[in-house]
């Protein structure tokens, strides 16, 4: 049996044998982002999780900005009940936590917290076994289809702009793809829209991110039936994420499959949406929901609703999971690290040829943080929480 030490070294979450250590937030690399809601850069969560057999596993980002939150979360509030416990029982785990963080947030900054540390355990049970994540789960396939997702507004890019850039990615292989929308004029969006379709072609796959775009159901029905004749294959989060009635409502007037969950935590949530019919496509992330241990029973729900998992962001941790669970259909894959700064932080990244990412078959996730990245973006020291 291998227990989870006496100590916490967060940084934030990490489960260690000797101190669970708590380490500040990383702050990434400047990210050059232009979508409907522009964050300031991001932080990047390392949990760590070490076992007496001394395999490690470092995952997670807790969202752009006020990772402390999460650090805080993870050092004061589930270190406490991690302690000691079997590192191989990870639903356990899961359990003890979000019971624990009941009174303090079952959404937002605590559940991302609990995510990574989630995320890291699956990681280090895969390492102890030797195999990689997706084989650990029982995967599907070594190679899971991706969508290259982009299409951020910038000043002076315009729709020439756009163009290029789909058609850099069409270059590479890709044969879906995302741009955004809502932030111009439905008719300056459309113009956006006409390009993209236009650059790839009648068999291409065309997404539309909001963002949570339009407060009411008259704006977005307005344009999307403007936009309804370049067949886009979903819009994503028209709507705010509460505003569950309203995704029906859309859902029920348009031809175009409506999208959402990227920030929602919990299957219940994920049970609500799938219940009220306001989405048939999922995009819950196992860095946000409740770590892999939800994102998986999401993925079961989804499926017997008939439904689909296209988990929101970070390619390099949800393509394993999507390759281990049959609902799940795409992966959102950044090209390059202007958007998904993430990548510049680690030791190894996927090979991706054709719109297709082929899956590392080292153990755990297959990666790690490059140390020199590490050195150079942690803002302070790690601390030691005993229990």
């Amino acid at each position: 049996m291998v227990r989870l030490g006496d100590q916490l070294k967060t940084h934030p979450p990490s489960v260690r044998r000797g101190p669970l250590l708590t380490p500040p937030v990383e702050e990434g690399p400047p990210v050059n982002t232009d979508g409907v809601r522009p964050p300031p850069a991001e932080d990047v969560q390392d949990p760590r999780t070490f076992g007496e057999d001394v395999v490690s596993a470092r995952k997670e980002y807790p969202g752009h900005s006020g990772a402390g939150i999460a650090t805080l979360a993870v050092r004061d509030l589930l270190a406490p009940v991690l302690l000691g416990r079997d590192a191989d029982l990870i639903e356990g785990a899961w359990q003890a936590m979000y019971q624990e963080a009941l009174l303090h947030g079952r959404a937002g900054s605590v559940v991302r917290g609990l995510s990574a540390v989630d995320i890291a355990l699956w990681d280090r049970s895969a390492r102890a076994a030797a195999m990689p994540l997706h084989k650990y789960l029982g995967g599907h396939s070594d190679e899971v289809p991706a969508y290259a997702s982009g299409g951020y507004y910038l000043e002076g890019k315009g729709v020439d702009g756009l163009a290029a850039e789909l058609q850099g990615y069409r270059d590479l292989g890709f044969t879906a793809f995302k741009i955004k929308v809502g932030r111009l004029g439905v008719e300056d969006d459309r113009a956006r829209i006409a390009a993209a379709r236009e650059v790839i072609g009648p068999e291409g796959l065309l997404m539309l991110d909001a963002n949570n775009a339009w407060s009411d159901l008259p704006s977005a029905l307005r344009a999307l039936r403007r936009w309804e004749e370049f067949d886009p294959y979903f819009i994503e989060e028209p709507f705010a994420p509460d505003d569950i009635e309203n995704h029906a409502r859309l859902a029920r007037a348009t031809p175009i499959t409506v999208a959402t969950g990227e920030i929602e935590a919990g299957r219940w949530r994920a049970k609500s949406l799938l219940d009220a019919e306001a989405a048939v496509i999922l995009q819950c992330d196992a860095a946000v929901c409740g770590g892999l241990s939800e994102l998986r029973k999401i993925a079961d729900l989804a499926s017997a609703y008939g439904a689909t998992l296209a988990p929101h962001w970070f390619h390099d941790l949800h393509a394993p999971m999507v390759a281990a669970f049959p609902a799940a259909i795409f992966v959102e894959y950044f090209v390059g690290h202007d958007i998904h700064n993430i990548g510049s932080l680690l030791d190894r990244e996927f090979d991706v040829a054709n719109g297709v990412i082929r899956l590392h078959q080292t153990p755990g996730l297959g990666f790690g943080f490059s140390e020199e990245a590490l050195d150079r973006y942690l803002v302070g020291p790690w601390e030691v929480v005993e229990k």
